[in-house]
């Protein structure tokens, strides 16, 4: 089984990988694709778009058995901004599945760099005096102080994709 991953962002590719490794049957390719979103998704419905564009377009380019996208973005609920994440996985036939993970808060500080037009990733290397935060921890690893990574926080998204889709597949 081939499985295309929508990103070559190295703690999204490890997310699917840990969650698949044990199956020695997989080939895993990378695709630096296009979200067809804006670079900072501002709504859950404009990162869970951006994920499933990700997962639809590898799925495509790598011609595979499935397609898998992960997006990062932020939403507004009760006036906090809040991380936010989703995952898209896509089967050739076209079944999609969708999940979303942990969700914090962000600082006011952090809110108004984007709210400003910037992107998370270079606001938080700035605000971390680190380079590539969002390769590594990410966001929620410098605000969880690093209990969670963005590599964990993506792959509790991906077990709930493949956990959708064996369900699909054993119950249909």
């Amino acid at each position: 089984m081939k499985v295309c991953i929508g990103t070559n962002n190295k703690a999204k590719v490890k997310a699917v990988k840990n969650c698949l490794e044990n199956d020695k049957d997989i080939e895993f390719a990378t695709f630096n694709v296009s979200s067809g979103v804006s670079e900072q998704p501002f709504s859950d419905e404009e990162t869970i778009t951006g994920a499933i564009n990700r997962a639809k377009a590898a799925l495509h380019e790598g011609d595979g058995d499935i397609g898998i996208g992960l997006e990062g973005g932020v939403h507004r609920t009760n006036d906090i901004l809040f991380l936010i994440n989703w995952g898209a996985l896509v089967l050739k036939d076209g079944t999609t599945f969708i999940a979303s993970g942990a969700r914090i808060p962000l600082s006011k500080e952090i809110e108004t760099e984007l709210v400003s037009g910037r992107e998370l990733g270079p606001v938080m290397d700035e605000y971390a005096q680190k380079e590539h935060v969002r390769h590594n921890e990410g966001a929620i690893g410098i605000f969880t102080y690093g209990r969670i990574n963005r590599t964990a926080m993506f792959q509790h998204v991906v077990e709930l994709l493949i956990g959708q889709m064996e369900f699909q597949q054993h119950n249909s």
